[in-house]
């Protein structure tokens, strides 16, 4: 089996579209991956890099997804340390590969990386800070919630939906209210000194979500980087009584020691990941003992080939796994195969962003917890494919 050509899609959709790729075999049969940039500001860039990296595949068996890996890591410059542009078309083109390995032997991925260990899997609802079902569907868009009696409201209805688990930004909307505006002018009022009065809203916000869920329902603190390492120090020795399940990116990670710095000074569990590639990532967290979570993106570092291994490299040192999802219907179905089939799996991110219309429409299935947790898709392959819609809509390139 060789591979003769490769889709490029990019979606057009306004916070900039799910960047995906249809790898096509000489027999037939087509695999499907994702690079995971839609979010943020680098859509375009990896679309491009999907383009450049079909090139070097052309004529190359799918069913040797190491041999294509080390190729594209080691014989393109740019795939040994050349960061999340490159990382994620790997993913994409190997996410792909795996897709077509399923097919063909008729087997979900996660019967072909070791068999399933998870039954079930438990999810939580993510991104609380933007709402939850009753006003996203109602809107079809994210909100941006402020006030502390919001939070406790959207964590009622997340729990409605059969969650036992949240995960909240307390930090991202600031105390006056500017809208939902782009990522990047967001937070900057905290990046350094906590004043007490944002230190208080913070701290208001996550109270209301622990007296709306009481005891039993596990909170996830997410910090998107916005703060540095004393500031979030500070944050997190104020949420210790509110028991938080882990404390995800307290700080931007490319300084790992900075997170010892973090752990010294408050006890919570810390998480970081989604900016953080392949094993050469996640090496200096492990040996240093900082995270009790790692949360792999695994359209960005790397697909299915690399997140394998980095979860087994996480499984030496009991650290547990939360794959970040914050993507298109690919990416859910891509992570739910893998962690089927991780011994170390903690729980699923069920991002806000897959009760949109687009999300919905984007994948010929539609993959989605019941009763706060997945069942695992049987289907052959990765279990999902993207839509005739997306596929009219999208900027698209063929590479042969």
């Amino acid at each position: 089996m060789k591979i003769t050509s490769v889709e490029c899609y990019l979606g057009t959709y306004a916070l900039g579209g799910f960047v995906t790729v249809k790898v096509n075999t000489d027999e037939g049969v087509y695999g499907w991956g994702e690079a995971g940039l839609s979010y943020g500001k680098s859509s375009m860039a990896a679309f491009g890099q999907c383009q450049d990296f079909a090139k070097l595949v052309i004529g190359m068996d799918p069913f040797n997804t190491e041999e294509i890996w080390e190729h594209l890591h080691r014989h393109t410059f740019w795939g040994m340390g050349g960061g999340v542009v490159i990382t994620s078309a790997m993913a994409a083109i190997d996410i792909a590969c795996w897709d077509i390995k399923g097919k063909v032997l008729n087997m979900p991925v996660y019967k072909l990386i070791g068999g399933k260990t998870n039954k079930k899997l438990r999810a939580y609802a993510s991104q609380l800070q933007f709402g939850w079902k009753e006003v996203i569907e109602k809107k079809d868009a994210l909100d941006l919630l402020y006030d502390p009696k919001d939070y406790y409201r959207v964590t009622k209805d997340a729990m409605a939906d059969g969650y036992d688990a949240i995960k909240v930004d307390p930090v991202f909307a600031p105390l006056e209210n500017i809208g939902l505006k782009p990522f990047e002018t967001q937070g900057n009022q905290v990046r350094g000194c906590y004043r007490e009065h944002d230190l208080a809203r913070s701290v208001e916000r996550i109270a209301a979500c622990r007296e709306a869920g009481g005891p039993d329902l596990d909170i996830i603190v997410e910090i998107h980087s916005l703060l540095d390492a004393n500031t979030a120090a500070i944050l997190g020795k104020e949420l210790e009584k509110y028991r938080i399940m882990y404390y995800e990116e307290p700080t931007m990670p490319c300084n790992p020691s900075v997170f010892k710095h973090i752990k010294e000074r408050c006890t919570l569990p810390l998480a970081t990941g989604e900016r953080s590639y392949t094993r050469w990532g996640f090496r200096q967290f492990f040996e240093d003992r900082t995270l009790d979570v790692i949360q792999p993106d695994l359209c960005n570092t790397g697909g299915i080939t690399e997140t394998k291994k980095i979860c087994d490299m996480a499984q030496v040192y009991d650290v547990g796994v939360q794959i970040h999802v914050c993507g298109g219907p690919i990416a859910t179905a891509a992570a739910l195969q893998v962690e089927a089939a991780i011994p170390n799996f903690v729980i699923h991110e069920e991002h806000n962003a897959n009760l949109l219309k687009v999300f919905k429409s984007s994948g010929k299935y539609h993959h989605h917890p019941v009763g706060g947790a997945y069942d695992i898709p049987e289907l052959p392959g990765i279990g999902q494919e993207m839509s005739e819609d997306y596929c009219k809509t999208a900027l698209k390139a063929v590479i042969e």
